[in-house]
């Protein structure tokens, strides 16, 4: 699975639009299947997620502060620390 394509369509999607970006900052598994309509495994989650939102930053500024957070959220819903 090509992560990168994966990081730049969702980009592309949730670029400029606050609704997508505030439905991939509460929940990222349902965002990314509900946009791109694929299933995700842990570990490609989270890579998927830190790309995202590290683009979104370089994008829109306050995006990234509000998706800052969904990492540490992954994290502790997969017993990372």
């Amino acid at each position: 699975m090509d992560i990168q394509k994966i990081i730049s369509d969702l980009v592309s999607k949730l670029t400029g639009n606050k609704d997508l970006i505030a439905k991939f900052t509460a929940d990222p598994l349902k965002a990314i299947k509900d946009l791109l309509g694929i299933d995700l495994d842990p570990s490609q989650l989270g890579d998927v997620v830190k790309g995202v939102t590290g683009q979104l930053g370089d994008i829109t500024g306050d995006a990234a502060k509000q998706a800052g957070g969904i990492l540490s959220k992954l994290k502790s819903i997969f017993g990372r620390k």
